[in-house]
């Protein structure tokens, strides 16, 4: 949970980013205002042990924050770092799964799974 937590809190500094460094181009702090808010909800939904796969949605938008300074044509090297770093931690801390303490529901192949307390056959054999 702790990459998580951190993904969130770079999420949150990628939202705040355009006005703290000032950036000027509305492109590149659109594409801040835009990125920063979804990696961080991701990242809070992947908190609980039965959401923890939503971390890897995060992967693309972390590779998109790398492309971002040659695809919108950055022209500030704060701001090329700045997008490049978080883009990196996004990336490399989407990898860490987390410590998954219980089992939730079964899904769909709980629908499949031969449960011997419910077959007709269990139910013929009298228990002693």
């Amino acid at each position: 949970m702790w990459a998580q937590v951190i993904n969130a809190l770079l999420g949150i500094w990628l939202t705040a980013s355009p006005a703290i460094l000032g950036i000027e181009d509305k492109t590149i702090s659109n594409n801040a205002h835009i990125v920063g808010p979804v990696v961080a909800s991701l990242a809070v939904i992947a908190w609980w042990e039965a959401t923890r796969v939503v971390r890897l949605y995060n992967i693309p938008l972390g590779l998109w924050l790398l492309l971002a300074p040659w695809v919108l044509g950055y022209d500030q090297t704060s701001v090329i770092i700045n997008d490049m770093v978080i883009g990196a931690a996004i990336v490399g801390l989407s990898f860490v799964e987390g410590k998954i303490e219980g089992t939730y529901g079964g899904g769909w192949s709980a629908i499949w799974k031969k449960d011997s307390l419910h077959t007709t056959e269990a139910r013929r054999t009298p228990r002693v």
